[in-house]
């Protein structure tokens, strides 16, 4: 894991768009395409728009997935991920080859099955991830399952997970979020080629901490992220401010 400490969320979130951009153009360049996979949430709203600055990308030869939605809520929900990633990425850039979107409105057994199936087919070189307040990778909440091999399960969100949702302003209140999604497993996860993960703010200060510090753990999910061979973590100061041993910042 190559971790990098900046100064501020902007900064941090300028460089982890940078090195998506440089990923997706290498895989390009290497096998005429790019498979990558977008997250969603406050912690990537500084790497999508770097993501989007940056010149010399063939959008035409991308296919994208993204990491999880929530079970039952519709596309024109404000807190819905199909429709946070069309207005913040997709009605942004030139069309994609290829777009899977999760719907949370289909039966989740049967929506797992099918873009299970998918992906199978589009071996990821770059993925997106964030971390949560309960060191969760994508909704893989603790104690998360490290044995699935099935690349997208249905996930139960404990209560840390939903309150985190409303602190970040997507529901008014808890009640309001479901108490279920469907998430990319954590083994599909790992199985990226790249993974680039932004982690801004104060309040995932302890999540870093328990993610980095502690050994590799399902109670906490993002801990995981040790074992990749290619992962790069953006932090700011905030987030990284319980590390014990920290990189100079800029």
């Amino acid at each position: 894991m190559k971790v990098n400490i900046q100064s501020t969320a902007e900064k941090a979130g300028k460089l982890a768009g940078s090195e998506a951009a440089n990923q997706i153009r290498d895989a390009i360049a290497n096998k005429g395409e790019a498979n990558i996979i977008l997250a969603t949430g406050k912690s990537q709203f500084e790497t999508l728009n770097q993501l989007l600055k940056e010149k010399g990308i063939d959008w035409s030869k991308v296919n994208m997935f993204h990491l999880d939605e929530y079970i039952g809520i519709a596309a024109s929900h404000p807190a819905s991920f199909r429709r946070y990633l069309k207005e913040r990425f997709l009605d942004k850039v030139p069309p994609l080859k290829s777009v899977c979107l999760i719907n949370g409105e289909n039966d989740p057994v049967k929506e797992c099955r099918r873009i299970g199936e998918l992906i199978k087919k589009y071996p990821v070189d770059v993925a997106l991830t964030g971390i949560g307040e309960n060191a969760h990778l994508a909704f893989n909440d603790p104690p998360a399952d490290f044995d699935t091999k099935e690349p997208y399960i249905v996930a139960a969100l404990d209560h840390e997970c939903r309150q985190q949702q409303v602190n970040e302003g997507w529901f008014a209140e808890i009640k309001d979020v479901p108490k279920g999604a469907i998430s990319m497993s954590v083994s599909q996860i790992m199985l990226s080629k790249c993974i680039i993960c932004s982690v801004p703010e104060k309040r995932k200060a302890v999540a870093v901490r328990d993610s980095l510090e502690n050994e590799v753990s399902n109670m906490f999910p993002a801990s995981i992220l040790q074992k990749h061979p290619n992962c790069y973590l953006f932090l700011e100061e905030a987030s990284a401010s319980l590390l014990k041993h920290r990189e100079p910042y800029s």
